[in-house]
């Protein structure tokens, strides 16, 4: 189970990971996590950010250390991590390597209403989908290619997990594509009446409750 944490937001570990270099004020972690690519690895909303860093002041993770003023520019407030910051963000990245959680994804939620759709469109989707995460895994993998040898393996270990995921989606959705292609997906003759028959869409999903082991005739 997940550590209830006093600041519950992933853009609040991303931030200790940056400041914990030098103390730095909001507009400066803001490019940090930039440039180290946090806001693709996390689900950063920028918009945040301010109330983050003052939630985590609250919480005794982060202390004020000074103050800048650049011109006519508002004062900018200067943070730096403190103990109990480095306790938080050792501990918090301890839980996300060993514990795992469920994790809700827009892919998955298509999936569990697949039915809704005719099964010869469903094959024409994913085989849109494959071409994209060929692109993507295809751009990743040139990415990596060029970061090779400039960056240490540790700093570049996110994307390469990330690339491994998109490689097996991506043979996954191959795999049901030639299922449904091939006509030996479990259950493709009677999904296929149903849209022959023209069953409402809104009638599918009722067919697929757990635990109701009878269809409708």
């Amino acid at each position: 189970m997940a550590t209830k944490r006093k600041v519950n937001n992933l853009l609040a570990l991303a931030v200790l990971s940056v400041i914990v270099q030098r103390p730095m004020h909001r507009y400066e972690i803001a490019t940090a996590l930039r440039a180290h690519g946090k806001d693709q690895d996390m689900d950063i909303k920028w918009g945040s950010l301010y109330t983050v860093v003052q939630n985590m002041a609250k919480a005794g993770f982060l202390e004020v250390v000074g103050s800048e003023r650049a011109g006519a520019r508002p004062e900018r407030v200067i943070y730096r991590i403190t103990d109990a910051g480095r306790a938080e963000m050792a501990d918090w990245t301890r839980e996300l390597l060993a514990s795992p959680e469920p994790e809700h994804r827009r892919f998955t939620a298509g999936l569990s209403v697949l039915a809704v759709l005719p099964p010869a469109e469903v094959i024409e989707l994913l085989g849109v989908r494959i071409a994209a995460l060929d692109r993507i895994i295809d751009t990743t993998r040139q990415e990596m290619d060029a970061l090779a040898g400039t960056l240490p393996r540790l700093f570049l270990i996110e994307t390469e997990y990330g690339l491994a995921m998109l490689v097996a989606e991506a043979e996954w959705a191959r795999s049901l594509r030639a299922e449904l292609r091939a006509g030996t997906f479990d259950g493709l003759d009677t999904w296929r009446q149903w849209h022959a028959d023209g069953m409402p869409t809104d009638r599918i999903p009722e067919l697929g409750e757990r635990g109701n082991d009878q269809l409708p005739r």
